[in-house]
């Protein structure tokens, strides 16, 4: 996450965008350095981290630990469906129990850049004031805004983990049981791509609902507060203003970003799993 952080800074602002040309990565990137600086690119990494550790560790240890269960620790068991029913669960637990840390991530990000709204500038400093202030002025639905199309994400990482498992099965069959570091990088990579592509559509529905404070439903033509708009209600208003292209507006530097990111964890992942592999083996 922190190598490829700003191609996710980048992603963050094309989805934000109401309308406009749509910009290439590149365009975004020279824009923000040329305007903000080039710490900028890392703003809201600190609280990322932290929230990634926590999300990653809940989805990685559900995961392996129902996979233990249900194969009763014989590989034989394993297969592409029980994997994506098994990441399901995995993600699902996941979401309910790590949503309020990306909510304030999602705000967090967008301090200070033009156009944010001054309640986000004044009281999103840290993950932990933001999740107090969120709790404070929007209460428990606040702090889980964006869930129901986090919980269709849910399909992202099942779909990932399927690709991913289906392909390193298949390599290891072909290869005699053997991998090494850049096969892991790349059905890393192309798994994430494909997972990616099929679910962009509500992770940018996601991101929306996210940013959406209190201050910002408010209308100020109006004394009552607008509706937050459901994930349909989003979807639709996207295409008619924006068309198709709108529900995919940041694909290119999300794919750059999820896909480059995925494939260095799963590297470093199998790498670890397999030392700590062996040394317990030793002892």
């Amino acid at each position: 996450m922190s190598t490829f952080y700003p191609l996710d800074t980048v992603r963050s602002r094309l989805q934000l965008e109401e309308a406009g040309k749509v910009r290439s990565t590149k365009q975004v990137i020279k824009e923000i350095v040329l305007g903000e600086g080039f710490q900028s690119l890392y703003r809201g990494l600190g609280p990322v981290l932290q929230s990634l550790c926590i999300s990653n560790f809940v989805y990685f240890y559900t995961f392996h630990a129902l996979k233990a269960v249900a194969s009763g620790g014989s590989p034989a068991q394993h297969s592409a469906l029980k994997d994506l029913l098994l990441g399901s669960i995995a993600g699902i637990i996941n979401v309910l129990t790590t949503t309020p840390f990306w909510v304030v991530n999602t705000r967090l990000r967008m301090r200070n850049v033009p156009g944010t709204s001054d309640e986000v500038n004044k009281h999103y400093k840290s993950l932990l004031e933001g999740l107090k202030y969120v709790a404070k002025t929007e209460g428990i639905a606040g702090l889980w805004s964006g869930t129901i199309p986090s919980l269709m994400l849910v399909s992202n990482p099942a779909l990932q983990f399927m690709m991913y498992e289906l392909l390193k099965r298949n390599l290891m069959r072909f290869n005699g049981g053997e991998m090494g570091s850049l096969s892991f990088f790349f059905i890393g990579a192309i798994a994430k791509a494909f997972a990616t592509v099929l679910t962009y559509p509500l992770q940018l529905v996601q991101t929306k609902q996210r940013h959406r404070s209190k201050e910002a439903e408010t209308k100020p033509s109006t004394s009552s507060k607008a509706k937050t708009p459901s994930t349909l209600e989003l979807m639709i208003s996207i295409l008619q203003h924006q068309g198709i292209r709108g529900l995919f507006r940041g694909l290119e530097a999300k794919i750059l970003q999820t896909v480059l990111t995925a494939a260095l964890m799963f590297m470093a992942y199998e790498k670890i799993a397999g030392t700590v592999g062996m040394l317990l083996k030793r002892n």
